[in-house]
This record gives C-alpha cells, sequence and structure tokens, in this order.
C-alpha cells in the first residue's frame, strides 16, 4: 500500500516531476472511481446481465482498478527480492473471483485502488511546498553585458555575471547590489512582512520582491546553490528520509507477508481435515484470511503521518531533513545553544554613549561616527549605525590609520582622535573616566571603547550583542516542558553570564573553542538520553553533527544548514517550543493508527476463524480501515 509512496520518494527530484505527480493523482483517483462505477452498474443489473456480460464488467474492472498496483507489486517483488502488500491483494481479488465472489473481489480493487490514490494526495500535498516555492523563482534575468541587456534563463547565470533587476520584479539569483537602491520584499525567505531598504554593497536573495528602484546585482552564487534552492534540496531530503517507525514497518512488512502467505496455505487444506468444513468454505475463509490479514492499514500507519507533519512544518518556516527528525524531536531532554546569532542577534549596539560634561554630545558623536565611517568593523558599523538613528550627519575625515586589534586614529581639522580600548588611549585614565563607569559597563557584558580627543578622554561608547525580542519567550516554553537549557559560547565569561541571566537560561559554558562545544554536548549525551544543540555559525557544525538532533537558524551559515537536521527559516527560537508540539502529535497519532489497524486485523481474522465474516465485510472492514488511518495522518496537514 505504501509502495507508491516510497518509489516516489526515492526517486531523484526534477522539475519535470511538478507536473507529473498531479496527473498520475488524478490518473489513479479516475482509474478507482471507474472501477467502482463498472461494479455499481454490475450489481444494480445483475438480473438483466448475462453471465459473460457479468463477468467482462468485473474483468475490466480488475484490470482498470488493479493494473496501477499490480504492475508496481511486481515490479517492487522482482527489484528488491521482496514480497509485498500489493501482491497480497491482488492474490486476495483473484481467489474471491476464482471461487464465484467477482463482486467482492472487484470492491476489494476497488477500495484499494482508492486508498492508494488517497496516498497519492498525501504526497502531493507533502510536495506543494516545494512547488510554491519553484513557482516564486524567475525563470529569466535580464543579463547585462558591454552596455547591452540580454534575457537569459537563469540557470545559465555565473557567478561574477551583472543582472538588471527592475522595479516590481522578482530577484531572479542571489547576489549584491552594485548600484540602485530599493526596497525589498524578503518575506518568502525570511517571513518578515516589512520591506527592508537596500543599498550598495547589501545582499538580495533569489524570489524576493524589488519593489521600488531599479537595481544592478552582481551574482554571488550559482542558481542551484540559493536560498530556494537549499529550501527545496532540504524538503526533498526530508521526504526521502524515514523514521525509524517506517523503518521496522517496511522490515516487518515483508516477513508479515511471507507468513500471511503460509497461513493462508494451510487454511485451504487444513479445516477441511480438522473441522470437517466443506471444502468450498475451506476456500473461501482461506480468502477472507488472506484479504483481512493483510497489513495495510498498519503499512500507511506512519507515511502519510510523517509526510503530512514536514509539509506542516515546511508551511510555518520548519523544515525537518527526515521523518526520523520529526519523530525524535518530542524526546528532547536538553539543548545546547550557540549565543552569538543564535540567542542573540550576532551584531552589537550602542547601549551606552557617556561623555564628559564640558563636551557636546552631538558634537562627539558626530567625530566618532565620521571616523569609524571608515572603518568595515562590525562596532565601528554599530556607532554609525547610532548617529544615524540620531539624525547626526558625518563629516570628512582627512586621515584614518587602522591600529589592528587595538582602534584607530585619524585627524579632522587638524586635531588627533583616538577611539579604541582602553590600553589604546590610556588604561589608567579610561578606567577613572566618570568614576570608572567602565568596569560597571563590562560587568554587564558589554565592550567599552573610548573616544579621545588630542590628549583628553571626553567620551567613551557601550556595545553589545543584544538578545533577540523572543529568545527569552522560546527559554521559558522549553523550561515549562522540562527541557534543560546551557548555553556554548566563545565570549568571556562576564559576558556570558549577563546573557545567560537575561535570557533565564540553567547554565553556561563560556570561551568554548569549536571541539570544546563537541565535548560538552559528549558530556550532556551522558547525562541525557536525547540533546539537540542550536546554532548558526561554520563553528556551531561539529556540535551540530554530535548532538543528536541539530537544529539551524535560517540565517546561518551554509555549513550549519547542511549539517543541522532541522532549519529554523524564519530565525524563530520560539519555533523550537512548536516543532515539539508538532513532534508529539505526530507520535500519537501513529500510535493511534498502530494500535487501530493491529485491532482490526485481529478482529476481522478471530471473526473469520468463527465464521461469522464473510467476505464483503471483510473487504470494507479491511480496506475501511486503512482509508481511516490515512485521513487520520492527514489532519497533521492543519494546524
Amino acid at each position: 500500500m505504501a509502495d507508491e509512496l516510497r518509489t516516489l520518494s526515492n526517486k531523484s527530484w526534477r522539475p519535470s516531476s511538478l507536473f507529473e505527480v498531479p496527473w498520475r493523482e488524478h490518473a489513479e483517483l479516475i482509474a478507482a472511481l471507474f472501477s467502482g462505477a463498472l461494479v455499481l452498474f454490475a450489481w444494480i443489473f445483475e438480473g438483466s446481465l448475462s453471465p459473460a456480460t457479468y463477468i467482462t464488467l468485473h474483468i475490466i474492472a480488475f484490470i482498470i482498478g488493479g493494473f496501477a498496483k499490480a504492475k508496481e507489486g511486481i515490479e517492487d517483488t522482482i527489484q528488491e527480492k521482496e514480497l509485498n502488500v500489493e501482491l497480497l491483494m491482488i492474490l486476495a481479488a483473484i481467489g474471491s473471483a476464482a471461487i464465484g465472489y467477482w463482486t467482492e473481489g472487484a470492491i476489494l480493487i476497488f477500495i484499494f485502488a482508492l486508498s492508494g490514490a488517497l496516498e497519492t494526495y498525501t504526497m502531493n500535498r507533502s510536495q506543494k511546498e516545494i512547488s510554491s516555492l519553484m513557482d516564486l523563482q524567475p525563470e529569466e534575468a535580464t543579463l547585462l553585458t558591454e552596455g547591452r541587456h540580454e534575457v537569459v534563463n537563469v540557470s545559465s547565470l555565473r557567478v561574477g555575471d551583472h543582472i538588471l533587476i527592475r522595479p516590481g520584479e522578482r530577484v531572479p539569483a542571489d547576489g549584491a547590489i552594485l548600484k540602485g537602491e530599493s526596497s525589498i520584499d524578503e518575506s518568502t525567505i525570511t517571513g518578515e512582512s516589512v520591506p527592508l531598504t537596500k543599498g550598495k554593497d547589501e545582499d538580495v536573495f533569489a524570489g524576493t520582491v524589488n519593489m521600488s528602484g531599479s537595481l544592478t546585482v552582481e551574482v554571488n552564487k550559482p542558481s542551484n546553490e540559493t536560498v530556494f534552492q537549499k529550501i527545496i534540496q532540504m524538503v526533498q531530503s526530508a521526504q526521502s528520509e524515514k523514521s525509524p517507525s517506517q523503518l521496522f514497518i517496511e522490515r516487518f512488512e515483508s516477513t508479515y507477508v511471507k507468513v500471511v502467505l503460509a497461513v493462508v496455505a494451510i487454511m485451504m487444506v487444513l479445516p477441511h481435515f480438522v473441522f470437517g468444513w466443506s471444502w468450498m468454505d475451506t476456500i473461501y475463509r482461506a480468502m477472507i484470511l488472506l484479504v483481512v490479514a493483510s497489513p495495510c492499514a498498519l503499512v500507511a500507519s506512519i507515511m502519510p503521518a510523517t509526510l503530512s507533519a514536514i509539509s506542516n512544518g515546511a508551511r510555518k518556516g520548519l523544515l525537518f531533513k527526515g521523518g526520523v527528525h520529526v519523530e525524535n524531536l518530542s524526546h528532547i531532554e536538553a539543548i545546547a545553544f550557540d549565543k552569538t546569532g543564535t540567542l542573540t542577534k550576532g551584531r552589537p549596539e550602542v547601549t551606552d554613549a557617556i561623555f564628559s560634561e564640558d563636551i557636546d554630545q552631538r558634537y562627539a558623536i558626530q567625530m566618532t561616527a565620521s571616523i569609524e565611517n571608515e572603518s568595515n568593523h562590525p562596532l565601528a558599523k554599530a556607532i554609525v549605525a547610532y548617529a544615524n538613528d540620531m539624525d547626526i550627519p558625518l563629516t570628512g575625515v582627512e586621515q584614518m590609520n587602522d591600529v589592528s586589534g587595538n582602534g584607530v586614529t585619524a585627524t579632522i581639522d587638524k586635531t588627533e582622535w583616538k577611539i579604541g580600548k582602553p590600553e589604546f588611549v590610556g588604561k589608567n585614565e579610561a578606567y577613572q573616566f566618570e568614576s570608572g563607569i567602565a568596569e560597571t559597563l563590562a560587568s554587564q557584558g558589554k565592550t567599552v571603547i573610548f573616544l579621545k580627543k588630542s590628549d583628553r578622554i571626553i567620551g567613551l561608547f557601550a556595545l553589545k550583542d543584544t538578545v533577540r525580542e523572543d529568545t527569552r519567550k522560546a527559554i521559558e516554553g522549553l523550561r515549562k516542558r522540562g527541557v534543560y537549557t546551557i548555553m556554548l559560547t566563545g565570549d568571556n565569561p562576564m559576558t556570558a553570564a549577563a546573557i545567560a541571566e537575561e535570557v533565564g537560561i540553567d547554565q553556561f559554558i563560556a570561551e568554548c573553542m569549536p571541539e570544546q562545544k563537541v565535548d560538552e554536548l559528549k558530556k550532556m549525551k551522558n547525562h541525557f538520553n536525547h540533546v539537540a544543540m542550536v546554532g548558526d555559525g561554520i563553528n556551531d557544525a561539529p556540535a551540530l553533527a554530535t548532538a543528536d538532533l541539530g537544529i539551524a537558524m535560517g540565517e546561518g551559515t551554509d555549513v550549519a544548514l547542511e549539517t543541522a537536521d532541522v532549519v529554523l527559516m524564519k530565525n524563530n527560537l520560539p519555533k523550537i517550543v512548536q516543532a515539539m508540539k508538532l513532534s508529539e502529535k505526530m507520535n500519537r497519532i501513529v500510535k493511534q493508527n498502530v494500535v487501530f489497524s493491529i485491532a482490526i486485523i485481529t478482529l476481522l481474522i478471530i471473526s473469520n476463524f468463527l465464521q461469522v465474516l464473510d467476505l464483503p465485510l471483510g473487504v470494507i472492514g479491511h480496506e475501511g480501515s486503512t482509508i481511516l488511518v490515512i485521513l487520520n495522518g492527514l489532519r497533521l496537514l492543519k494546524g
């Protein structure tokens, strides 16, 4: 029953399959309904049809409804050298017809084909996110070559090519802006509804929308490595990977089918001699056993639910790289977090600006920002952003020298300025400035840099990598679930302590190198059964791979995204709790399906041995339970 899903999920992804799958879905459904209509017609007009016509209608219904499943079952048996449910059901239908129960056999084929079409529908729904994303990425781009505009296919673009993106167009490739400024709608990537204003040297992503100005962009990634393509590849990978439960069912299926066929063979002979049943009753009961003992419902208990959960997660910005990760997420007992870019925004911001009483603050900020504007250092950019937020204009700098690792010197209007560490501007004077306020700020986990004019320190800036707005909410949500949280960071203990206290994390370990993060993960695994790691950087990749479950931030590095098992596309940490709830719901539905399907099979088998079950009821009970477990799994598509 589930082999079609397996076949689809194991095939390499091709864009053309986006058009093939819907056609196959409708073909299966049409074939199933047509075979059902033939059976209904033959049943209603049985009295007025000749025996030959009556049998012919059923044979046609058998062929139309069962051809796809019979072909699939035979091919899989030859390829994998293992018996499967498809063959079991075809044998049951043929056996029913062989003893004169044409209608029952045809009904079995009809419901079997209908449930197969329903499974295909589940697969198509799980691929819906891929289809919608591919529709968002343009197929053509305007290439700029020696003053000419040439429309080319996106796949032909190369790194270094210059492309023109007009207002209202979607960005065809990942790249950096060379010329122009515009508002970019990045909701398809980040989920943020407010457009961002971007200008020279800033990155744009394929699939986003250029809303206002015209942009010239230099392509910096091949078309098959864009953010969109990575999303598609991760969802595709998730569909092909199977959960432990699914793998167990698949291993169990072949053995179970062999046992059923052996028992049916015995059943066709033994009751006649042991219980005195007639040969007709003996064969009839054997055919019913062949129908009701087939594990169709059991096989369909897991895969539709898993695919539905993956689709649901993708719609909410949660990309699972396999059913195994959806299943395991609810078992997590402890989570380790990287700090920078995960718990925090990953970029410093000015939190305090303190100046001598006799100094004009706007003037001091203007001088500092004008000098720092010449630097690419993250702290320098933060100060420039701080000045911009205060609408303080910048002025020209005559000369600026970057003293690596210490600070900068500059000359403005023949006045010498220094910006940097205490040791760079004068350690004693720095720590005495404003009654030693620097030490208090440093104890709060802030980085302090000083501003010196000529031979006097006139101010300081305190900067900090600020915590994400939703970090505390995420940590609180995990604590309510009984999940232990720990922060692993390369920062100094003072900064780490301040961040840990602010977000409410259970424990922190500072000054961690990448290999130390791995060691700490291994220690955690000795104390907890299932451990997860959340990170975004290259240095987090080893820890992400070591953890039982790696979770990457969507804005993280390519290495982190590829190493992780789950990706938070919208960088929304509270989504971890949502993902755990989705995992719990999926596991609960799978358990419901497995228990229900085993109970139904057991009940039908016992009823058959007690001779209180006829073939039509056996068909309805067996195939009806299969459809019910699939529909139960489809509930995960909602919410």
